[in-house]
């Protein structure tokens, strides 16, 4: 019995009379199972041990008598149907009387009976003596107490026929406990109790033939303050110090620089996140330092204290080389002008004038270069067209074959490897021939590598790196802004050619929800892309730390908590990236790798269509090899994608869709619990990812537009567009009725 997705079926199958574990095997996606019109008398009691996943059981009119509770035991079932079958009137149905009375959501309204003798008694009416649930209640004299003190807990039980009972203790490295027992009462007593007791359940257990019982106390062990752990610092946009500690009661934490108090501003605070599980007093935290340099290497020190004691641990930090050891000529480190000094500190970057006799002479033999320049570029802006920008001729670009798949390419967008290289090379021609608007309208955009200095690494991809930067007139409006800069690995011919067509691509692309690019720098190695910086990342990672058990701060210096994101910022989220398809439709470019990993994030909720190569790296899991070489992200991918390799607009549309789920589900991997050859399975044949349980009815139905098989039947990106515009400007109170 294989499960196929979620979803099992078995009816009319007279041959089937048990039901064991054996039958059920790789049970762990089984959500919804139906097996009826059987001849199914016995089901083991643990049948459904590792179903856990299962919500909807229906046994319908089948030839069950006897149902023990223990064969449930291990389900949160949401609706169970039983009827139909003859069950037998007796103490071993008394658990289901009791949940027909209790739970009505998984019962429902089913007219369930039973036999006794030759007669057939409504379960609601079954009257049974000497048959009760079992009771329990634990009673205690304190649960608080110090690490190594000692409790004794007393359980009392009662219920007919007099039940089993034991206590379930969590191993916490301690001397096991000691049990005794009389008709009643089951006693524990726990010597030299650990602070591993802290949150965690103590519970006494009983069970009988008509059903089960428990009740649980939590210890509140007191121990003293102590770090468990502080190591270097990490970077992914903020600098971050990780450290985690423990105590009960919670420990403060301050720190100290170099031996003396640091105190906390909006560039240099602690982020603590206790234990989301809830099943350890260990509180993990960053020491968060936005854009440390040279000055701030220094000795860290973890200070934390309790009213039972105090802990200190020191660690050196190390950010930055001192500005005069940087190699001028270093092809990685961008050289300074000679008339600022670039060091920044955590309030932000801050030039120094230096002016000398050299730098005076450099100035001016650059400004005579530059005029030169600009006289010699207005001559070439006339030819465009003609001569690559790049000083390569372009009839020996188009002779090569595109390993980049161009057509479709945008910073790296659908680098899936096509057919063949002559399709390649005729969806070149077409783009950047045939359309002339693709091919120099407008000139990609040269910025001096004197202009650009280098912060630090935000990634790295198979291409070669992304920094941030600090980019100098690059706009009129600001001396300086921060870019995010993509540095080739490689300078061979062949990916000047690719850098080349690229960067003509990407001048071409404008749009408010496109990530923009700002030009180029081809003066010596490596060779340099310029784009916007998005401070947040991509959506991917953005989404899933601000779902709902997320408690990570806005990492913008500002102290807001963006918290669990609303319904109103999904659909806000949703419309931007709509709006960047539609731009990208209108000119007919195909992305063939929509997915939130492939967008990014900015001040003020603001996303962009866009990434720098890394998802394949980062997101490695996301992707299925094909013949060795190809990596397709056919979780994303309609079925006449997956089956024949065709990727159109509409495909677009499918994967838009699956965005959409992955909004909505606060970026879990669509068919998560599924692996690539059963996903692909399950696409090709037409099932669907099921309704987030966050997402309105009226945002599923827009996915559901999406995914029609036939690709000519899916909603277009305009209207899908127009209906997210019209869901996230709803007034506030309908928005809440949805949520």
């Amino acid at each position: 019995m294989e499960p196929l997705c979620a979803t099992r079926v078995i009816e009319n199958q007279i041959s089937l009379t048990n039901l064991t574990l054996e039958d059920i095997k790789n049970p762990r996606e089984l959500k919804n199972l139906t097996i009826s019109k059987t001849q199914l008398q016995f089901i083991a009691a643990d049948a459904f041990q590792t179903s856990r996943n299962l919500i909807y059981l229906n046994l319908a009119s089948n030839r069950l008598q006897h149902l023990p509770w223990t064969i449930f035991r291990p389900l949160r079932l949401q609706e169970l149907v039983l009827v139909g079958n003859p069950l037998q009137c007796g103490c071993g149905l008394r658990w289901l009387q009791v949940w027909q009375a209790t739970r009505q959501a998984e019962l429902g309204n089913q007219s369930l009976t039973c036999v006794e003798g030759e007669a057939e008694t409504p379960l609601a009416s079954m009257v049974l003596e000497g048959c009760d649930v079992p009771r329990v209640w634990i009673d205690y004299s304190n649960a608080s107490l110090r690490e190594g003190e000692s409790i004794t807990l007393t359980c009392h039980f009662a219920g007919q026929p007099r039940p089993e009972v034991e206590w379930q203790v969590p191993e916490v490295g301690t001397a096991p406990p000691l049990v005794s027992q009389s008709d009643s009462e089951l006693v524990l007593w726990i010597q030299n109790a650990s602070s591993g007791f802290n949150l965690r359940n103590i519970t006494c257990q009983a069970e009988n033939e008509a059903g089960f019982g428990q009740d649980a106390v939590q210890l509140d062990v007191r121990f003293p303050a102590v770090i468990k752990y502080v190591d270097q610092a990490v970077n992914y946009h903020l600098w971050c110090i990780p450290f985690s500690v423990d105590g009960n009661p919670p420990p403060q934490v301050s720190w100290q620089f170099d031996g003396r108090s640091l105190n906390e501003t909006d560039y240099v605070r602690t982020t603590l996140i206790p234990d989301p599980y809830r099943n350890s007093t260990v509180v993990h935290g960053c020491l968060s330092l936005n854009r440390p340099t040279h000055i701030w290497n220094g000795n860290y020190t973890l200070i934390v204290r309790n009213p039972l004691g105090t802990d200190s641990l020191t660690i050196y930090q190390h950010f930055m080389d001192v500005p005069e050891s940087f190699n001028p000529e270093d092809p990685i480190m961008v050289s300074l002008p000679p008339t600022s000094d670039r060091n920044s500190t955590l309030a932000g970057p801050v030039e120094t004038p230096e002016e000398h006799t050299f730098g005076v002479s450099v100035a001016v033999v650059l400004a005579v270069c530059a005029c030169i320049f600009l006289s010699i570029m207005l001559i070439v802006l006339n030819k465009c067209g003609q001569h690559s920008k790049f000083g390569v001729n372009r009839s020996a670009v188009l002779a090569q074959e595109d390993e980049l798949a161009m057509s479709l390419q945008f910073m790296n967008l659908g680098t899936s490897p096509l057919t063949s290289a002559e399709s390649k090379l005729d969806a070149l021609k077409t783009n950047f021939i045939e359309n002339p608007q693709y091919f120099c309208s407008t000139c990609v955009r040269h910025i001096k590598r004197r202009d650009i200095v280098l912060k630090w690494e935000l990634g790295e991809g198979a291409f070669g790196k992304v920094f941030l930067a600090e980019c100098h007139n690059l706009s009129p409006a600001q001396e300086k802004m921060l870019v995010a800069v993509k540095a080739l690995k490689e300078a061979t011919e062949s990916a000047r050619l690719d850098f080349q067509r690229e960067a003509e691509l990407l001048t071409v692309l404008q749009h408010e929800h496109i990530v923009k690019f700002y030009g180029v720098c081809t003066e010596g190695e490596p060779l340099i892309m310029v784009f916007e910086y998005m401070k947040h990342g991509d959506l991917n990672r953005f989404l899933r730390s601000h779902g709902p058990d997320a408690k990570i701060l806005d990492s913008s210096g500002s102290g807001q908590s963006f918290g669990p994101l609303t319904l109103s910022q999904m659909l806000q989220i949703a419309t931007q990236v709509a709006s960047g398809m539609v731009y990208l439709a209108s000119l007919h470019f195909v992305h063939r790798d929509l997915a939130t990993r492939n967008c990014l994030v900015g001040r003020s909720l603001v996303v962009k269509i866009g990434d720098f190569g890394m998802s394949r790296d980062i997101y490695s899991t996301d992707y299925y090899r094909v013949g060795g070489r190809t990596m397709l992200p056919i979780r994303w991918m309609p079925p006449e994608s997956i089956l024949y390799r065709k990727f159109t607009t509409e495909s677009d549309i499918w994967s838009f869709g699956v965005v959409l789920w992955e909004i909505f589900t606060y970026g879990k991997q669509p068919w998560y619990q599924l692996s690539n050859t059963e996903a692909i399975e399950c696409i090709t044949q037409g099932r669907e990812l099921e309704r987030p349980r966050t997402c309105p009815s009226e945002v599923y139905d827009i996915m559901q537009s999406c995914w029609q098989r036939e690709p000519q039947q899916r909603q277009t990106m305009k209207n899908i567009h127009s209906r997210l515009q019209a869901l996230a400007k709803a007034p506030p109170v309908y928005l809440d009725i949805l949520s």
